[in-house]
């Protein structure tokens, strides 16, 4: 069921409808309509791709230059005024309007939400493989426990090494393992869905 949340938008002084589901969520509906558009695609690729906020005068020349097939410091203002009018008229309201991004006009610039992220649910993200850190922590936990039940009950080679010997080596072997996934974690490039790449230059 669609429900419609109205929401103070601070920035334009305007009451906004909200299309969300009762959990939330974005609705099909929502969802679709926001992709149909190529420019609300590419908006949503940059922002992916930069992470952070960007200026709207940026993010006009980086669509503008992918619509005309030319470098950004070759674009004519022509081409970039038609790309920026459209979308602070138009795309980056309806963006904000469905709360996929946050749209501060008196800074002019845009980033993306929280609630972006559920737009992935309906695209197609690629199949890399990530490192196995549960089978990785599964194995862990297994040869610790045979390490310290070895030692518990003498087992040759395991028993002329100090208890406290082997818990160092099991913690070093933990604090190592959380220390390498917290780092993957920090340095994971952001994923774009395919149907969004293609904007790749």
């Amino acid at each position: 069921m669609t429900v419609y949340a109205s929401r103070w938008n601070r920035h334009a002084g305007l009451v906004l409808l909200t299309m969300r589901s009762e959990t939330g969520s974005l609705t099909p509906d929502s969802v679709f309509e926001l992709l149909s558009n190529h420019r609300r695609r590419m908006v949503l690729y940059y922002l992916r791709r930069s992470g952070e906020s960007i200026g709207i005068q940026q993010l006009a020349a980086r669509i503008a230059s992918v619509e005309n097939d030319v470098p950004v410091d070759e674009l004519t203002s022509q081409q970039r005024k038609r790309v920026y009018v459209s979308l602070y008229q138009t795309h980056l309201p309806k963006m904000a309007e469905m709360d996929t991004i946050e749209y501060d006009k008196e800074s002019g610039t845009v980033r993306l939400t929280e609630r972006a992220d559920d737009i992935d649910a309906y695209l197609t993200t690629s199949d890399r493989q990530t490192y196995p850190w549960r089978f990785h922590y599964l194995l862990l936990a297994i040869a610790a426990t045979t390490v310290l039940i070895s030692s518990a009950l003498n087992v040759p080679v395991f028993d002329v090494v100090p208890t406290s010997v082997l818990v160092a080596c099991v913690l070093v072997a933990v604090a190592g393992s959380v220390v390498g996934q917290y780092w993957q974690i920090q340095n994971r490039e952001e994923e774009i869905p395919i149907e969004l790449t293609q904007y790749e230059r």
